[in-house]
């Protein structure tokens, strides 16, 4: 039987030396590690070399220091004469962002989206307000672009930033996704007034159907945007032609998440309220609904997914107060609906049942359980942790408590909470590249939290926490 685990609370240690965070101390051996292909893959992703981790007699394997791996490298110790992706990632991942936090922006309204380029060099917050920030990175914060968004319903729901960095798009609870040249020299740009936000009707044959969409995503070439919609639907939408180019009826309620697999473009995954993931191969006939596969497990609905992007891994956070971690390889292509489900809860609103969550799945398929975080109010997001510098070890998620979650990938540990905002985190991003993190909550606060260095900003401070109650 494939080994799963709980967090356990037991290996969650004591403060970190970070004001407003904490982090266990030294190594986390809980009793389930994952025994699975992954684990296997992330050892090779983010350890170092073999001739460093040998244990002298009598010890436990501890983790080897980075003095040690500095004077093995100087010395060619491993016979290769540098490090390797992974002897960096080992080095690099021991460093987690903890510290802090330091204010990135403040605004009046709550915070929704948030995403890093793929380099690095730009940061991207969705607001409630109406406004879409685009911070550069590398010029210390500053804002690069101020975006007042157009024919917005209740939030901008989510953005996508394309792969060149030239273009944004943006959602709202419509049919509607509207498209800004962020390449343009205007540092304002407020809708059709001072320049052009085009809009994409993703309707269908001009009925009219009103309905939102929650996540949209360009594709890895950027010719493509997939969404995912709050009329069971996912949709495919082609840039080049203008048009919409799919439109898949795929769940039996509101999908909440959509994304690319890998950067082929071939496999889509989404995440509903009826509590499955799905796989879909857009190589297959798929505009009748019928997905290459679901993932059974959660017992309520799915607020987020992200892809490992190879084509085979995918977390996802659920209402059920949990994230879980995926291989496609072991979906199947029949569901089974659990009676567990409590028709009067609502997790907008309502704490989630102490009793459901004893509950499990009768035909779990997930690989690993998290849990520790909340899921509630909101579509909380969650990811893994950079390739670059972590070589993927972690997962992380925000939280409806107000803090945002790292966890161990292999062991199930947390290995970190970041706790200062006063409302739900309900994004947060890892530099693809730094030891940083971002996190965006509903208290309308854009933060980063990093590994010390010599240079960095003092800590704002902590929060007094008051409980809201966000409708």
């Amino acid at each position: 039987m494939m080994s799963r685990f709980v967090k356990d609370t037991s290996s969650c240690g004591g403060e970190g030396s970070a004001k407003g965070s904490s982090a266990s101390e030294g190594p986390s051996q809980p009793s389930n590690h994952l025994d699975h292909e992954i684990a296997h893959l992330t050892k090779l992703g983010s350890e170092p070399h073999e001739l460093l981790t040998r244990a002298a007699p009598g010890r436990s394997k501890l983790p080897i220091s980075t003095v040690k791996m500095l004077v093995a490298r100087e010395t060619n110790h491993s016979g290769r004469g540098r490090f390797s992706s992974a002897d960096g990632c080992h080095v690099l991942s021991r460093y987690l962002p903890i510290t802090g936090p330091c204010r990135v922006d403040q605004m009046n309204s709550r915070a929704y989206t948030s995403q890093f380029s793929a380099d690095g060099s730009l940061f991207v917050a969705g607001f409630q307000g109406s406004h879409i920030r685009i911070y550069n990175v590398n010029k210390g914060w500053k804002v690069q672009k101020d975006i007042l968004a157009k024919s917005l319903r209740w939030t901008i729901t989510d953005t996508s930033l394309s792969p060149d960095q030239q273009y944004l798009v943006y959602a709202s609870m419509s049919p509607m996704v509207h498209i800004v040249n962020v390449g343009s020299a205007a540092t304002e740009s407020v809708a059709n007034i001072t320049e052009i936000h085009d809009g994409l009707d993703f309707s269908v044959d001009d009925n009219n159907d009103e309905f939102g969409i929650f996540s949209v995503k360009y594709s890895n070439d950027g010719r493509e945007l997939v969404a995912a919609s709050s009329n069971n639907s996912i949709y495919v939408y082609d840039l080049e032609a203008k048009r919409l180019s799919l439109q898949i009826p795929a769940h039996m309620s509101d999908v909440n998440t959509v994304c690319f697999a890998d950067e082929t473009g071939h496999l889509l995954y989404s995440g509903s309220d009826d509590n499955l993931c799905k796989v879909w191969d857009r190589r297959c006939f798929i505009t009748k609904g019928q997905a290459a596969g679901v993932l059974m497990g959660h017992l309520q609905g799915i607020t987020f997914l992200d892809s490992r992007g190879d084509g085979r891994y995918l977390i996802s956070n659920g209402k059920d107060q949990t994230t879980k971690l995926w291989d496609i390889r072991k979906m199947s292509s029949t569901v089974i609906y659990p009676t567990t489900r409590d028709a009067d809860w609502d997790y907008r609103w309502m704490e989630y049942p102490q009793k459901a969550r004893k509950l499990r799945h009768p035909r779990d398929q997930s690989l690993a359980t998290y849990r520790g975080h909340s899921v509630l109010r909101t579509l909380i997001r969650c990811y893994f942790s950079p390739t670059y510098s972590t070589g993927q070890k972690y997962i992380y998620t925000g939280s409806s408590d107000s803090s945002v979650y790292i966890y161990d990938l292999v062991s199930g540990a947390q290995v970190a909470r970041l706790d200062y905002h006063d409302a739900p985190v309900r994004d947060c991003n890892w530099h693809p590249v730094y030891p940083m993190i971002i996190s965006s909550s509903w208290d309308g606060d854009i933060v980063k939290w990093e590994f010390p260095g010599s240079d960095e900003s003092p800590p704002i401070k902590r929060r007094k926490r008051r409980r809201k109650n966000y409708l």
